[in-house]
């Protein structure tokens, strides 16, 4: 089971066990009985007193100031994206636990945006789910489909697990991405749910969790191995939507005039979403785009 209680302090655990002292300037004395910093090390290092850390680390002081925190995350080597995690972390240990954001609705017009978009798209929700498709996301994975999740079928389905040439690159992204977008709210019960449940079935998902990395939801290029058409290299946007809360259109198009833009428009005029790779004719598997 994963643990909600002090996000603060575990954040701060789990960053400063990855922080090595010879990356901080600390020679090495001895034994280390901790993979990175020790608590001592971190107060000195941020200007506080080894007990104020411990009390912070311990989730007894729940009104850090923001020169404190930030003195941390310099020591901790945490980016932009990180600093501002743990601002919000530090910011939010005092509030009263949050009531269930409650069903989210796919708005009418990206309901019909997504029908007329000549390209790949789907609608993500605050925790990864497929709130909604058009058909070309299918012709790129069968998963990209309402009632799936993004998070549970890249770890637990094996089908999509293929479609990743660096399958630990992608779950590494995805993972940070969600606690990123997770923040300060651990009431969440779908959140709650979908963490406890790929912590017991996936072991490199259990891995990635303990870590505390923290991602924008951004847009990026993403490689797929197609069971049709082979390697494709896309760029993966992510729009937010207006007027919710979490959720964004995430569209798919590759450069003009590549190999990839053939490959999609391929997939787009067959028309339907890809067979598995077992189910895929020896025809299909190296036919050239142009076909």
């Amino acid at each position: 089971m994963a643990d909600h209680t002090n996000t603060l302090g575990a954040y701060l655990r789990a960053r400063r066990e990855l922080v090595t002292p010879d990356r901080v300037g600390l020679p090495r004395f001895g034994v280390r009985r901790v993979p990175g910093l020790r608590r001592e090390e971190v107060a000195m290092l941020a200007g506080i007193s080894a007990d104020y850390y411990l009390r912070l680390e311990r989730g007894r002081d729940r009104n850090p100031s923001v020169q404190v925190l930030e003195s941390i995350a310099r020591v901790l080597q945490l980016d932009e994206t990180g600093t501002a995690h743990l601002l919000a972390l530090g910011a939010g240990q005092g509030r009263e636990a949050r009531r269930d954001p409650g069903e989210e609705r796919v708005p009418a017009g990206i309901r019909g945006l997504l029908g007329s978009l000549g390209l790949p798209a789907f609608l993500e929700g605050r925790s990864f789910d497929v709130l909604a498709a058009n058909p070309l996301a299918a012709a790129l994975s069968p998963r990209l489909a309402t009632g799936h999740n993004r998070l549970r079928d890249l770890f637990l389905d094996p089908a999509e697990r293929s479609l990743y040439p660096d399958w630990e690159a992608a779950t590494a992204g995805m993972v940070a991405g969600f606690r990123h977008a997770a923040g300060t709210n651990t009431d969440d019960p779908r959140r709650t749910a979908l963490v406890d449940e790929l912590s017991r079935a996936s072991d490199r998902f259990r891995l990635l969790w303990a870590r505390h990395d923290v991602q924008a939801r951004e847009g990026a290029s993403v490689t797929l191995d197609h069971p049709q058409v082979g390697e494709l290299t896309l760029h993966r946007e992510k729009l937010g939507v207006g007027g919710t809360a979490g959720q964004l259109l995430v569209v798919y198009h590759a450069d003009q005039g590549g190999d990839s833009a053939e490959k999609l428009r391929l997939l787009a005029s067959r028309g339907a979403g890809p067979r598995t790779r077992e189910q895929a004719e020896p025809a299909d598997r190296g036919a050239p785009a142009s076909e």
